[in-house]
């Protein structure tokens, strides 16, 4: 296989598993255009009080969350016993059942068609499932890529997954938006319109599910079941003959040499895993996307206005990973994570004083597009590279799922206590909503400290190389 074969193979790779990362953003994005729907059609008949009303409209909109955590936390369970391949073909599995089911929750409990507001908790039980797919896919998509891919390229090749996260965003952003636009009438959107904006999940599901059937398990995967042939013959697909031989070599000696129980190289890597991916919540990135909207309202009330500033907001969140992509693998991922907390630091304090001051408008605006360029360029997609490539091959799965779990449970906590702090009247009344925004601008400061204190570099290493950092 000449070299240029093995680059194109290597892409293929890639790109089939980073479909498992745009799913992730689609199955986390559609939601976004179904709040109202899902308002008027589960939540109001219900006839609840305003309070409980409010809590069970959150738990519908944000209940695929639990999943979330849930895959996370067995995702390494599960990359063991079944293997990376199979694991990923489990999590296509679940987004399949979770698009059909929240589309159609009366699928085989009563009639197509004759749905109404009695059927939520079914509905919120699909949701679930399809969180769980993403807790698998947010671990094993860049686990896959990481495993497969040579150290010089890796980075590149991880953040792309990071790319696709943001690109199922956008997709189901217009997707949402066309559907919306097809029915003529709010009624419609209302009563079918947001079962198709779930349903058209099927489409990416099912193609992710068939190309994977496709292509091999990693070879760090295949030599921890023991398959060396097989093994070797995805390596020299991708590193060609002599190469393909020796990185082998290497990785027979790093999962013989050690047990594969998780602390087997301390508890260091494991904390460091798990803070990187609290970190990556804690600087408020979900927040700030969720609450775009409301922020360009003040800019423009006109609804399409606010939309275009919106589409804007995920064109630089685009464009900024593509950056990262390119630059990942040739500046190193410590530069990038310390420029991308400075910016996001810059931000955030400086929203806050936005909001502290009432000007809020364009400068709010400018705030929020430095902030998510930072975060596009840095924790977005590196932090993903970061965690697939410090954890040792005997411990990757587990360390991993730690730190996916570490990651939801973090994403939960983010979104549950911004309005705590956003909406307390005190806080308003001294700080008129800039307060959230400088506990967050604090916290990339932190993370930038944190990052140049005890994050190693790992450009250009091999994942057998990195072992060798844990066991010192």
């Amino acid at each position: 296989m000449s070299s240029s074969n093995n680059s194109k193979y290597l892409l293929k790779l890639t790109l089939v598993a980073t479909l498992g990362g745009l799913l992730f953003g689609y199955d986390t994005g559609v939601i976004s255009g179904t709040v109202g729907s899902l308002d008027i059609f589960f939540v109001m008949p219900k006839g609840l009080s305003e309070t409980a009303a409010s809590a069970f409209k959150g738990f519908l909109v944000s209940s695929a969350l639990i999943g979330c955590i849930i895959g996370g936390v067995f995702g390494g369970l599960v990359s063991k016993k079944l293997g990376r391949k199979k694991g990923l073909i489990l999590a296509a599995i679940l987004f399949l059942i979770s698009a059909l089911g929240s589309a159609m929750p009366e699928m085989f409990i009563g009639t197509l068609g004759e749905l109404d507001h009695t059927y939520s908790t079914i509905f919120i039980v699909y949701r679930i499932i399809g969180g769980i797919g993403v807790g698998l896919a947010s671990m094993l998509s860049p686990l896959y890529i990481a495993e497969i891919a040579p150290a010089n390229s890796r980075g590149k090749l991880v953040s792309f997954n990071q790319l696709a996260i943001v690109g199922g965003f956008m997709v189901v952003y217009f997707v949402n938006y066309f559907i919306s636009r097809s029915g003529g009438s709010d009624a419609w959107l209302n009563e079918i319109g947001w079962r198709w904006m779930f349903a058209s999940e099927v489409i990416p599901a099912g193609l992710f599910l068939g190309l994977l059937f496709f292509v091999p398990d990693t070879p760090r995967s295949l030599m921890l079941k023991n398959k060396p042939e097989e093994a070797l013959d995805v390596l020299i697909k991708v590193n060609g003959e002599q190469e393909g031989k020796r990185v082998l070599s290497e990785i027979e000696n790093s999962v013989t040499e050690t047990s594969g129980k998780l602390l087997s190289y301390g508890w260091a890597v494991i904390i460091i895993g798990a803070l990187l991916s609290v970190f990556q919540q804690f600087v408020g990135i979900n927040v700030v996307l969720y609450y775009a909207p409301e922020i360009f309202k003040s800019i423009d009330p006109d609804t399409d206005g606010a939309l275009l500033l919106t589409i804007i907001v995920g064109i630089v969140n685009f464009l900024f990973t593509i950056i990262a992509v390119k630059t990942v693998d040739k500046k190193g991922r410590k530069p990038l994570m310390l420029i991308g907390a400075l910016g996001m630091a810059v931000a955030m304090l400086a929203l806050g004083f936005v909001f502290f001051s009432g000007a809020t408008g364009y400068l709010a605006l400018g705030c929020m597009m430095l902030y998510v360029a930072s975060f596009a360029l840095s924790w977005g997609p590196v932090t993903w590279v970061l965690l697939s490539e410090i954890f040792p091959n005997k411990i990757r799965g587990k360390a991993m799922a730690i730190a996916v779990a570490a990651q939801w449970v973090s994403n939960y906590l983010v979104s549950l206590t911004f309005p705590m702090m956003n909406d307390n009247t005190a806080l308003t009344e001294q700080f008129n909503h800039g307060f959230a925004y400088w506990v967050y601008g604090v916290m990339s400061l932190i993370a930038m400290w944190f990052v140049w204190k005890y994050i190693p570099e790992t450009k250009g290493k091999t994942l057998e190389e990195m072992e060798g950092l844990w066991k010192k």
